[in-house]
């Protein structure tokens, strides 16, 4: 080989190595940085089947969607948060639930009793001893002042068209007598994709209009309405110093307003005021096909104490707040309502049953023409149920120039 011949071999081997040096590079930085989202990826794919492990080994048959959507998971702050946390429980001057956290108590599932129960059952028991939830929309300043009535609607989120009827006839917040009269509307989470990907921000716009929505990151379900009356409670004792009454009901009743004021001011004197549908010596229900089901395992006792329908009861604040102390020493109970009144035999407190609560409709008949008499309305305190069509129709009737031969009495 000539000189020339050697030099030209002598470049391209070093443009070779060159290239060589510079792809190298190149591919191992692409390796570094798409390292830590291959992690994360990785990270996300072993919780997502742990977690679903987890259920499976539960032996319980259900998933762990029964008590709380799923929702991707966050990383916890700090090491401060605990003591934060730890603070604001001393001072409960706000909610002081931050995370949502819950495992299944597996221990009931070494009974022989738990494997007959229903799967609904076996999840209630599983994650009964999750008893508080993050907020995710909440209004402390709704209890602000001298408040003389909180009217408060168990609600869920795709009713919107029962809220705003109740916003515009019994629920408008207002003041009459120089009693001021608020509104709150009580939800937990969405229970479907669907909810949570469309209702939830209706919701949460409907919220930025009117401002009177609770939240709380809890499955709304029918057994979930123990949770919700928990929250409240405890929401009402760490808020609301000054309120006198509450009224608590469904969103699907008719509530005179200036009845319930009547009736407040004859009972002014009436101490653990708690008045409604009274249901006395009531007996658990053993069939299975029935809503209120109980299997003899979780209460085995031949009656229930008092309690008053949930259609719409009344209480005074001081012992909402006593209530909310008992049922913190009280395991949960699928039926609210009964919930309720076993916290009240511990208190000793036997409810008031009046007949202007109608939770059962006015009368059992259903078809009975005396459900749509507007004379009958004017003189009840609730009445259960009606569609928002129907509620808007019997308001408008009611607070018309309507003439009755003889208003009903109240007591």
């Amino acid at each position: 080989m000539t000189t020339r011949d050697k030099w030209r071999v002598y470049k391209r081997v070093c443009l070779m190595f060159f290239l060589a040096v510079v792809t190298l590079t190149v591919v191992q930085r692409g390796s570094i940085s798409t390292m830590p989202q291959f992690q994360l990826e990785r990270q996300a794919r072993t919780e997502f089947f742990v977690e679903g492990d987890s259920h499976k080994k539960s032996g319980s048959g259900v998933t762990g969607r029964f008590w709380k959507p799923a929702k991707p998971r966050q990383e916890v702050a700090t090491t401060e948060e605990p003591n934060r946390i730890t603070q604001d429980q001393m001072t409960a001057k706000t909610w002081d639930i931050t995370s949502a956290n819950c495992t299944a108590n597996l221990n009931f599932t070494r009974t022989e009793w738990f494997a007959g129960l229903e799967p609904n059952f076996k999840q209630f028991l599983l994650y009964r001893h999750c008893r508080y939830f993050p907020m995710t929309i909440n209004h402390p300043e709704k209890c602000s002042g001298d408040i003389h009535l909180l009217m408060v609607v168990k609600t869920i989120i795709t009713e919107h068209d029962r809220r705003d009827v109740i916003r515009k006839t019994w629920g408008k917040e207002q003041v009459i007598d120089g009693k001021q009269i608020k509104t709150l509307f009580l939800l937990g989470a969405p229970s479907n994709e669907a909810e949570k990907a469309n209702h939830q921000k209706l919701l949460e716009f409907e919220d930025y209009i009117y401002g009177d929505i609770l939240q709380w990151d809890f499955m709304d379900s029918f057994f979930n309405l123990t949770l919700k009356e928990t929250h409240f409670l405890k929401w009402f004792a760490t808020y609301c110093p000054g309120v006198r009454y509450i009224f608590k009901g469904d969103d699907d009743v008719f509530v005179s307003v200036p009845n319930i004021l009547d009736y407040l001011e004859i009972s002014s004197d009436v101490k653990n005021l708690f008045a409604g549908d009274v249901i006395f010596k009531a007996k658990p229900i053993r069939k299975k096909d029935n809503k209120y089901y109980i299997p003899q395992a979780l209460y085995n006792k031949t009656n229930y104490p008092p309690y008053a329908g949930g259609g719409g009861f009344l209480m005074d604040g001081p012992l909402a707040r006593k209530l909310y102390s008992v049922s913190e020493t009280l395991e949960l109970y699928p039926i609210d309502d009964v919930f309720l009144g076993m916290c009240l035999e511990v208190l000793q407190v036997t409810p008031i049953k009046h007949n202007a609560f109608k939770t059962f409709g006015l009368v059992k008949d259903k078809k009975s023409k005396l459900n749509k008499e507007p004379c009958f309305f004017k003189g009840m305190i609730v009445v259960h149920k009606l569609l928002p069509k129907d509620l808007m129709d019997m308001w408008r009737l009611v607070n018309s120039n309507l003439v009755c031969a003889q208003k009903a009495q109240l007591l």
